[in-house]
């Protein structure tokens, strides 16, 4: 069969690991015959290659600091090792993220525990292993000191509310600073105020150099007190680019409704080509100027402060890819409709009112048939249940046994909207240290 449709193809950026992986005649083929269901295949090497790069970008600039890994962007068991080998930290919000960061081989006092306000349990365990905790807020600031008195004293920072986003509902106003910076020097040994935070939305390198220096600012000020104040958290938001810049261009350009399955329309996208990326948005945050003709990198070495940074996507990149094995299609309209095992919730930008638009790749690619375009729907009873909307460019219709390669999804993609509906289980996960190096299944729930 046939189908013609207008559309677009978006071939996805994917590393040498990932297309030897896919290229394979049998690796994901037995690994669907195992798990008997979708499944995330990650690998932690590209994980290691990008933490160095983050840390090399650190040693070029002369800056001392260190990288913390953003836990929340994906819950695999695999990562920690990673960190606790290259010496690097984790950042983690809750007590199930710690635990799992110490399970990992992660020292205590490379974790850093940042979110909103905290639980007592997160305090007290943060305090017990000598955690850095940012601070959100006063009455935050006032619990963690009472726990820095009747246990341990507490490594915190403060949490700045940034200049790009003044309403925001996390960290400190000017004024709040003051005031912490008063409760810091009066509380003694409860706690040790070891600098400033903060977190900025959007992947801009000017607003992040300029936070920087007013963090920095803020150390100077606080060493007044009589406070070390040594270090600051410039946060995530590295970017992370999927497309080429033309498949990009071509795409926001030539928008069309019609490549969508039933019309649907968004109201916004993920910017899936951003330059720089990774660890070279981190060295121009670095080399960005500040009044008086310096950098951002010297005048951190300057004044001794650490630069601390948190990515989560930048780290993941390019770190692993979600398959979906098919169980159907049907011809609908003139292009068709694709159902998979397993939910969209397990693609997680489907269910923020947007899409996750790089193409998947049919495995095998070989076999009967003339190229379609099909979307992709997943096996529960709703009708917004779409893994992609939009229809995508197959080389012949996907049949019953034929897998479904989501790629690059290890950054937010596999477990930020995962649930058991319809009793279904979540996909497993395999870790891939090299294609023909073997494979392992992790453990639920690590």
């Amino acid at each position: 069969m046939e189908l013609t449709t207008s559309t677009i193809s978006l071939p996805a950026r994917q590393a040498d690991w990932a297309r030897q992986a896919q290229e394979d005649p049998v690796l994901l083929g037995e690994i669907a015959r195992a798990v008997g269901g979708p499944f995330h295949v990650l690998h932690p090497r590209r994980f290691a290659d990008n933490l160095a790069a983050f840390t090399d970008a650190l040693v070029a600039a002369g800056v001392s600091g260190q990288v913390y890994f953003g836990k929340k962007a994906n819950r695999s068991a695999c990562w920690a090792p990673e960190c606790a080998n290259a010496g690097a930290g984790v950042d983690v919000a809750s007590v199930p993220e710690l635990v799992a960061a110490l399970a990992g081989g992660v020292r205590g006092e490379d974790v850093m525990v940042t979110g909103a306000a905290k639980s007592g349990d997160l305090v007290w365990l943060a305090a017990r292993h000598r955690s850095l905790v940012a601070v959100d807020a006063l009455d935050e600031l006032d619990r963690v000191l009472a726990i820095g008195r009747s246990a341990e004293p507490v490594r915190i920072l403060l949490r700045l509310v940034p200049d790009t986003a003044p309403g925001s509902r996390f960290g400190l106003t000017p004024d709040e600073v003051t005031a912490a910076l008063h409760r810091c020097a009066d509380a003694g040994s409860a706690v040790r105020m070891e600098g400033f935070s903060f977190h900025l939305g959007g992947y801009e390198v000017a607003p992040r150099a300029r936070m920087a220096a007013a963090a920095l600012a803020q150390c100077l000020r606080a060493r007044e007190f009589g406070l070390p104040a040594a270090a600051v958290s410039i946060g995530g938001g590295f970017a992370a680019s999927y497309l080429e810049p033309a498949d990009w261009t071509r795409f926001t350009e030539e928008y069309r409704p019609s490549w969508f399955h039933n019309g649907q329309t968004f109201t916004h996208f993920y910017p899936y080509h951003q330059s720089p990326t990774g660890a070279e948005m981190l060295a121009e945050v670095l080399a960005s100027p500040v009044p008086g003709g310096a950098t951002i990198a010297a005048e951190f070495a300057r004044t001794g402060t650490e630069l601390l940074l948190e990515p989560g996507r930048a780290l993941l990149d390019q770190a692993g890819f979600t398959v979906f094995p098919v169980q159907g299609f049907k011809e609908r309209g003139g292009y068709g409709i694709v159902t998979v095992a397993g939910l969209s919730m397990s693609v997680s930008e489907q269910w923020k009112g947007s899409e996750f638009l790089p193409d998947p790749v049919l495995w095998p690619g070989d076999g009967p048939g003339e190229p379609v375009a099909a979307c992709v729907g997943g096996s529960s009873c709703l009708e917004y249940d779409m893994l992609s909307w939009r229809k995508i460019p197959f080389p012949r219709p996907p049949a019953h046994g034929d897998l479904l390669v989501y790629p690059n999804t290890a950054g937010y993609q596999m477990d930020k909207n995962e649930t058991r509906f319809h009793g279904l289980p979540l996909p497993a996960r395999v870790v891939l240290d090299l294609p023909g190096a073997g494979w392992r299944i992790e453990g639920e729930g690590r």
